[in-house]
């Protein structure tokens, strides 16, 4: 374990150049942070990981990776990262716009035609209604015509009416194959009429990547493993983890609400083993592993503009698109193209509490890496990512006043 240690920090050395050697760094804030927070079972374990433009400056792992075995978290730890997926689909999409064989103004039924003739009904009742909903009366559901058909920039800001998930999708997300998931999402009524409000949609991402390969002639995951993933150098990011990969793999935890500690749980949107290519599927919205230096690299390509290590990927165009506020303040939320913003900075969160945000005015990448279902449960467990994104920002400057000439 400690040469994998050993050999993931110079890996990340050599992709960015070489963090601040041992001396010159300031005491450690945020594993004198992180560890209590492992130690009181708060989190099991994580990985954080600072950079600033070109290098990283911190990489460092807390706690465990294995509870029940005491086998201690890896820097190079491989977490599924939910919707963090997010912003990588999107990217992939915007790809397309840049070579102009897509608009984002687009119908979405341009390009996949059984989404020509919608129609938006009422909105699904939320959690506290349901019970009352399904005791009333049934009463027939009254459809309208959307207003316009839905456009490729509405499935990219969550403006489309999509919504979450579609009524015929397994438990699992990951149980139907692309084409098959999408043909299920384009009979059902609209929550609402395009482009006039907010709602957070998988459908919509997923719809993005469909829309990836018939624009582009490929499967969504030849895609982004060939114009993402393996150009980058992100060499553990995948869709299917590999034997040597999964035993490597965070395990998850869940707050147990009567005994107020961690209990380990399968990741319930998946399905097991998760090597199997022939039962499981690509689920854009929020189906990648990956490790934090590899979303670092994805970051610092979106912080540098949509260039790194001197190649392009994306237009300044497309990034300006992507950070810009797409969604209109609906529902309190400022959402761009596959990425949350927030007074300046964007990134992405996930389902299972890890989080990654730029903040393009300091230059400062924050990838935090933990695998916890549910609620946090916790005052403490609230506070993590607030906390480390202060925490960051104090180490960033820190390294910036240590490397200037006295």
């Amino acid at each position: 374990m400690r040469i994998q240690l050993t050999f993931a920090v110079c890996l990340a050395a050599s992709l960015f150049g070489h963090a601040q050697s041992p001396a010159a760094t300031p005491p450690d804030a945020i594993q004198s942070y992180l560890q209590p927070l492992a130690s009181n079972h708060t989190i099991a374990g994580a990985v954080t990981l600072v950079a600033d433009r070109g290098r990283i400056v911190y990489l460092k792992a807390t706690g465990y990776r294995d509870l029940g075995t005491k086998d201690p978290m890896a820097e190079n730890a491989l977490f599924w990262i939910a919707s963090t997926s997010k912003p990588m689909t999107a990217s992939a999409l915007m790809m397309l716009v840049d070579e102009g064989k897509v608009s984002l103004d687009d119908p979405v039924e341009k390009y996949l035609p059984e989404f020509k003739g919608q129609m938006v009904g009422p909105r699904h009742p939320d959690a506290a209604t349901k019970d009352q909903a399904a005791s009333a009366p049934s009463q027939p559901v009254k459809l309208i015509a959307a207003n316009h058909p839905i456009r490729v920039r509405e499935i990219l800001s969550h403006t489309s009416g999509l919504p979450f998930r579609s009524a015929a999708q397994p438990a699992a997300l990951d149980l139907l194959p692309l084409k098959d998931a999408i043909r299920s999402y384009a009979p059902e009524p609209l929550l609402f009429q395009p482009g006039t409000d907010y709602d957070y949609s998988n459908e919509g991402l997923n719809t993005a990547a469909r829309i990836i390969e018939v624009a582009s002639g490929i499967s969504y995951e030849q895609f982004m493993q060939e114009r993402l993933f393996d150009p980058l150098g992100m060499k553990d990011t995948t869709f299917w983890p590999s034997t040597a990969q999964i035993s490597g793999i965070a395990k998850t935890y869940k707050l147990d609400a009567t005994t107020k500690d961690l209990n380990e749980v399968n990741i319930s949107q998946l399905t097991y083993p998760l090597d199997d290519q022939t039962h499981r599927f690509p689920m854009p919205a929020g189906g990648i592993f990956s490790t934090a230096t590899d979303v670092s690299i994805f970051c610092q390509m979106l912080l540098n503009g949509g260039t790194f290590q001197g190649k392009r990927y994306l237009s300044k165009s497309a990034i300006h698109e992507m950070t810009s506020q797409q969604n209109g303040g609906f529902g309190g939320h400022s959402y761009g193209l596959g990425l949350s913003l927030d007074k300046g900075s964007f990134g992405h969160g996930g389902a299972f509490k890890n989080a990654m945000e730029i903040d393009p005015a300091t230059g400062r990448i924050l990838v935090f890496m933990v695998q916890q279902d549910g609620p946090w449960g916790t005052a403490d467990g609230e506070a993590i990512v607030p906390t480390l994104k202060q925490l960051a920002d104090k180490f960033v400057v820190s390294q910036s006043s240590a490397s200037q000439p006295h």
